[in-house]
């Protein structure tokens, strides 16, 4: 017992690297590594004397890390506190309530038909076509309607429009233009997209 005690003693620092290479994680490599370890002493009748040790614990610690990935895939794969911390708070909900009143507010002074449009679409989920088959109309007029809407309400909260990604990229580029002092129009640049 002793002699094989010693025999596993020696083998740890290799035993720590393969499962640093396998886990990529101090944490759960010293897990497997210990696990290891478990197992060969509860298996050590199981040793042949004489033979290769390292590979035999290579062997049992390759088994314990698939043994691991299964268990992480069927119960899911735990999360490490520091990761999680931030999604633990509750954030304030004042400003979505005050918001959703001011939306409230604005729906009042849309127009029935682009009211109607915006509570089966946006509220209720509906496609564009359920939608126009619900209210009986072309389903032209509901993207017409949804669109007069969006942008009505828009209007009312005084929300900027979303830009295209086009417009988007152009502004970046206009940015980093003036972060990094190119000497070139922005006309003549040409954006990769």
């Amino acid at each position: 017992m002793q002699e094989f005690s010693g025999l596993l003693e020696e083998q740890i620092p290799r035993l720590r690297r393969y499962a640093r290479a396998l886990t990529r994680e101090a944490t759960r490599s010293d897990d497997l590594v210990q696990d290891c370890l478990c197992c060969a002493v509860q298996k050590q009748h199981l040793f042949e004397p004489g033979t290769n040790l390292r590979a035999w614990l290579l062997t049992i610690m390759h088994n314990q890390h698939i043994n691991h990935v299964r268990r992480d895939l069927r119960e899911g794969f735990p999360e490490r506190i520091d990761h999680v911390t931030a999604t633990l708070q509750t954030p304030s909900t004042q400003d979505a309530a005050l918001q959703l009143r001011d939306v409230r507010r604005a729906l009042i002074h849309l127009p029935v038909e682009q009211r109607q449009v915006l509570a089966l679409v946006c509220i209720e989920g509906f496609s564009y076509g359920q939608t126009a088959t619900i209210l009986g109309i072309p389903l032209g007029t509901v993207r017409s309607r949804v669109s007069r809407g969006r942008e009505a309400l828009r209007g009312l909260l005084r929300v900027e429009p979303r830009k295209s990604r086009r417009a988007a990229l152009e502004a970046a580029a206009a940015d980093t233009a003036a972060i990094f002092e190119y000497t070139e129009p922005l006309s003549e640049r040409r954006l990769r997209i």
